[in-house]
C-alpha cells in the first residue's frame, strides 16, 4: 500500500521490451537506504516489485496487464518517473492509502487555475466513473498537452510545461489541433491558423508528437452528438499507435 506522496524523482536507465512485457531500469538514490529485491515501489503511481537492487538504482518487470492499464509503456531512456516506497505501518500515514493497481486511463478535458491550487477536470469511462464519488481518493498520473498552430502558443506550452514540472506529473506527449484544413472540393491541405511549429515545440520539451488534428466540420458534428469515435480518418492512426504503445 502507498500514501501517494511522491519520495523522490527517478529516471529511466534502460528499457528491455518483450513482445508484451518490459523490463525497467531505474536510477534512484533515496529509496535504496532500505530497499530490497522483492519489495513494492510506486512507479507514477503503479505498483511493481523490484527484481534487482544496486548502488544506483533498481530494476522491475511489467506485466502485460500493467502495461495495457497504464503509461507505464510510453517511458523511454531518461523519462523522469515518480517514487515511493510501499508504505510502513509504525508511522503516520500522510497522503492517502491507495494500491498503486491500475484501474484505466482518463483524459484531461479542462484545466483552471484557481489561486495557489490548479482544478483539473478529468473525464473517464463508465466502468471507472462507476466507482468515483465526491471527495474520494483518486490516483493519477500523466498529460497530455493539446496545443494550435499559432506562435504565441509556444508561450502557453512553455508554461504548461513548467507547472507539469512543478507537480511532478509526467507529460506524455503533445497534440496539435486545429493544425489544417483539407478542401474538400479540390483536396488541397490548407493551415489556416499559419505554418505548424508543434515539432519546434515538442523538440524544444523532449516531448513526442502525438498527432496532427485537422478542422473538420463532420467531427466537431460527431463530437457534439456524442459519436466522436465513430469518425474514422487517416490523421487518427498516429494516435492510435500511440495510445496503443501506453
Amino acid at each position: 500500500m502507498f500514501t501517494g506522496i511522491v519520495e523522490e524523482l527517478g529516471s529511466i536507465r534502460s528499457v528491455r521490451r518483450g513482445q508484451h512485457s518490459s523490463v525497467l531500469s531505474i536510477a534512484a538514490k533515496d529509496i535504496l537506504s532500505d530497499l530490497k529485491v522483492g519489495d513494492s515501489v510506486a512507479v507514477n503511481g503503479v505498483c511493481l516489485t523490484a527484481t534487482t537492487v544496486d548502488s544506483g538504482g533498481f530494476t522491475a518487470d511489467v506485466m502485460h496487464e500493467t502495461l495495457n492499464r497504464s503509461s507505464l509503456g510510453s517511458l523511454t531512456v531518461g523519462s523522469h518517473v515518480n517514487l515511493e516506497r510501499a508504505m510502513a505501518a509504525n508511522g503516520r500515514f500522510g497522503g492517502h492509502i491507495v494500491s498503486g493497481h491500475i484501474d484505466g486511463t482518463g483524459t484531461i478535458t479542462a484545466l483552471r487555475k484557481d489561486d495557489n491550487a490548479v482544478w483539473y477536470t478529468i473525464s473517464a469511462s463508465q466502468e471507472l466513473l462507476r466507482y468515483i464519488v465526491e471527495k474520494g481518493s483518486i490516483a493519477i498520473d500523466g498529460i497530455i498537452i493539446v496545443t494550435s498552430p499559432q506562435e504565441l502558443v509556444g508561450m502557453i506550452v512553455d508554461k504548461a510545461v513548467k507547472m507539469a514540472e512543478m507537480m511532478n506529473v509526467p507529460i506524455l506527449g503533445i497534440v496539435e489541433n486545429m493544425s489544417y484544413f483539407v478542401c474538400p472540393d479540390c483536396g488541397k491541405k490548407h493551415q489556416i491558423f499559419g505554418e505548424s511549429h508543434i515539432e519546434e515545440i515538442a523538440a524544444k520539451h523532449n516531448i513526442p508528437v502525438v498527432c496532427k488534428l485537422p478542422i473538420n466540420p463532420e467531427i466537431a458534428a460527431r463530437c457534439d452528438n456524442g459519436e466522436a469515435e465513430s469518425y474514422e480518418g487517416e490523421w487518427l492512426n498516429p494516435m492510435i499507435d500511440f495510445l496503443e504503445k501506453m
